[in-house]
């Protein structure tokens, strides 16, 4: 099993940076797959980037193409999604996941979630 727990949320403006952070627990970290997903009040929940356990494959949703970086330090059991120029679009409760086979891009793939951390950009 994996527990995780996500940090590093909160306020910030239009076209500002935003690190969050996704602290893992549990048996084999290093060989599971780690995804972030988000979800926007009355909205479905979506596939923000994955990284595989090699960190060789990574994987981004268009829309934060160029603008996001996930990263994984498996001797930190720690996985980060950089945000930069971060817009009013990614106001929503973001969610890091672990895949024992991905990453994948669909949430049934995905075994271990976090609570979630809420992200709010205003214009």
């Amino acid at each position: 099993q994996v527990q995780l727990v996500e940090s590093g949320g909160g306020l910030v403006q239009a076209g500002d940076s935003l690190r969050l952070s996704c602290a893992a627990s549990g048996r084999s970290f290093s060989s599971y797959a780690m995804g972030w997903f988000r979800q926007a009040l009355g909205k479905e929940r979506e596939f923000v980037a994955g990284k595989s356990w090699s960190g060789s494959h990574t994987y981004l949703l268009d829309s934060v193409k160029g603008r996001f970086t996930i990263s994984r330090d498996n001797a930190k059991n720690t996985v980060y999604l950089q945000m930069n120029s971060l817009n009013t679009e990614d106001t929503a409760v973001y969610y890091c996941a672990a895949d024992r086979y991905g990453p994948g891009t669909a949430l049934g793939e995905y075994d271990y979630w976090g609570q979630g951390t809420q992200v709010t950009v205003s214009s």
